[in-house]
């Protein structure tokens, strides 16, 4: 009897050991999904910041300005400045570049379209956006004139507005504020185009009224 006590008592302790390590090994096993899915939303969570330049890119890019053309001087210029942001301030594919500059070149005037002959326009943007990223210099903001501040006038039997932007650059710590003025254009579809811009302090607004 003493030893069938003991012996029964043995088999006690092994079925509490034994649960023992099944619980461990439960825990473990808990432990390593709940550590895979911390991981996998992590790497979701670095990977959509990651993406954020291409989010910037194809929602410019969306646009279908054969259906969808600002409607005004002003939607016309942020529509640039939104084109003119992922030029200088993301990394960009060769085929993106070439989209984005697609579509800045629909926003010109006939003549300046002709002015910016293609291949050349071409050249002379990735100098720019070369020179942007040699010195570190980011578009961080753009400010438009409001609506009320545009000013509409006739040239020539020709419909034009005039429009001030100003861009603040920034380089590290150091930030620089640059503003011009956007002259557009109403063209045959009643579309307002780019016809040039400039420096404000080379705009002497008199002699153009």
């Amino acid at each position: 009897m003493v030893r069938t006590n003991k012996s029964t008592s043995g088999k006690k302790r092994g079925n509490n050991g034994a649960a023992l390590k099944s619980g461990i090994v439960i825990l473990f096993l808990v432990a390593l999904v709940v550590g895979y899915y911390y991981y996998l939303s992590n790497r979701q969570k670095k990977e959509e910041s990651a993406n954020t330049k291409v989010t910037a890119v194809q929602e410019v890019l969306s646009r279908n300005l054969e259906i969808n053309y600002p409607p005004t001087p002003r939607e016309v210029i942020r529509y640039y400045s939104d084109i003119t942001k992922c030029f200088y301030n993301e990394e960009l594919s060769d085929e993106e570049l070439e989209q984005l500059a697609d579509r800045a070149r629909m926003l010109y005037d006939e003549e300046l379209a002709e002015k910016n002959e293609w291949g050349r326009y071409i050249i002379d943007l990735k100098s720019d956006i070369a020179y942007y990223q040699e010195n570190s210099i980011r578009i961080s903001s753009y400010s438009l004139a409001s609506s009320t501040d545009v000013d509409f006038f006739s040239d020539g039997g020709f419909d034009f507005a005039r429009i001030y932007c100003a861009y603040v650059l920034s380089s590290g710590r150091q930030k620089q504020t640059v503003e011009e003025v956007f002259l557009l254009r109403k063209d045959e579809d009643k579309h307002w185009r780019i016809y040039g811009w400039d420096l404000a302090e080379n705009v002497h607004v008199e002699e153009q009224d």
